[in-house]
């Protein structure tokens, strides 16, 4: 079980909050440095500053990856990491590989290799099967001679230490996948707003002694960027920006909440929301979903109730959450159109052949969804996208 623990020594005024990454026995901040932020307009040695002066302030877990910020983070973490040499030992370095494009042994080696050049390390503390959204990537990885089994060649080799998983499957399936007992970790999407549709798969995680990593704790931006129609997520005295934050970093169900840094201020911010955050009860967890439930109106919340009554399989609470970014930003159409082929490829979307104009109306959903949403007009207006992009496709 993760506990929060205090460190008795403070930096630049705030308490260290640690927890124990699943059975590793390692203690890492519950704030980690996402290095997916970084500011491109300015140099790689500017940005090494952030990541540096975030290690100076206690955090502890550093997590980056290919082709994050234009494909520059692994350089400027190298940067900061061969600066930080003598501290070597004072932190813990997490970066990723995608199932796909190293589908061997011999490929996935050689990636690792990669890193630790670019990263100016001699070992990876935590080396994640990067981004599996379909079961198909899991089982890719997994194969005879693939990239697991490359990952546990150089784990013999000392070239990384704890081999983990990323992934963006359904919170059933990420109980399947943990179950078979070979990952050491988990990185998970979980935020305020989406956890009743993650919260499966983070409750799953924990309680098979993983250490579990949340990443978007702010929902992509869409909290700060919508805290006016999102005040319901704050306590008195604080923003839904920081509310987001504490929940994540507060749940013991959580180890580690990334972060993505782009100042030195974002860093304090963290570091702040850390030091005062209080463990949230499974009271508090029920009193949340309720709240959100009660607030949220038109979005959906992901409860899931709508799921395998479709006559059709479509994956109704998936297509809904993703239509939640028409309310919640006021994309225009074209955005929207353009949204909707970053989830086929990436997002909710990405394990789904069904479309919304499969839809037959037969209404199943509405009857079982908890907040009576127009769900068949939602599909009808998502298929037009879905038309329109196939369209550009083609034109393409």
């Amino acid at each position: 079980m993760n506990v929060i623990e205090c460190d008795e020594s403070t930096l630049k005024g705030y308490v260290v909050i640690y927890k124990t990454y699943g059975q590793t026995g390692l203690k890492v901040s519950a704030v980690g440095f996402g290095g997916m932020r970084f500011d491109i307009k300015q140099s790689k040695e500017k940005n090494a500053e952030i990541l540096r002066y975030a290690v100076d302030q206690g955090i502890n877990y550093l997590d980056t990856a290919p082709m994050y910020c234009e494909d520059q983070s692994e350089d400027i973490f190298g940067i900061a990491i061969k600066q930080m040499a003598a501290q070597r030992e004072d932190f813990y370095v997490s970066t990723k590989g995608m199932p796909e494009d190293f589908d061997t042994a011999d490929k996935a080696i050689g990636h690792v290799d990669k890193s630790l050049k670019l990263l100016n390390t001699d070992t990876i503390d935590f080396y994640h099967v990067w981004c599996v959204r379909r079961w198909s990537e899991y089982e890719l990885a997994m194969k005879p001679g693939g990239q697991y089994d490359g990952l546990l060649k150089c784990k013999e080799q000392g070239k990384i230490k704890h081999i983990v998983v990323s992934t963006h499957l359904r919170g059933p399936e990420v109980g399947d996948l943990i179950s078979k007992d070979e990952f050491e970790g988990v990185l998970l999407g979980v935020n305020i707003l989406n956890f009743l549709y993650r919260w499966e798969g983070v409750q799953a995680a924990h309680k098979a002694g993983l250490g579990v990593v949340a990443m978007n704790p702010l929902a992509g931006g869409i909290i700060p960027q919508n805290e006016q129609s999102l005040a319901f997520l704050a306590d008195e005295g604080e923003t839904p920006t920081e509310a987001a934050l504490r929940f994540c970093i507060s749940c013991p169900q959580i180890t580690i909440t990334l972060n993505g840094f782009t100042t030195k201020e974002h860093v304090d911010m963290a570091c702040k929301i850390a030091d005062k955050a209080e463990p949230f009860t499974d009271e508090d967890i029920k009193r949340i979903r309720g709240h959100i439930t009660n607030n949220m109106d038109a979005l959906c919340t992901g409860c899931g109730y709508c799921m395998g009554r479709c006559p059709v399989d479509i994956p109704i609470s998936n297509f809904m959450q993703y239509y939640n970014e028409k309310l919640l930003t006021n994309k225009t159409e074209r955005e929207m159109i353009e949204h909707l082929g970053f989830q086929r490829k990436w997002l909710l979307l990405a394990d789904s052949k069904e479309k919304a104009a499969d839809c037959v109306q037969c209404g199943r959903c509405e009857m079982a969804c908890t907040q009576h949403l127009d769900i068949i007009k939602r599909l009808e207006k998502i298929s037009e996208w879905e038309k329109s992009l196939e369209n550009s496709k083609q034109k393409g």
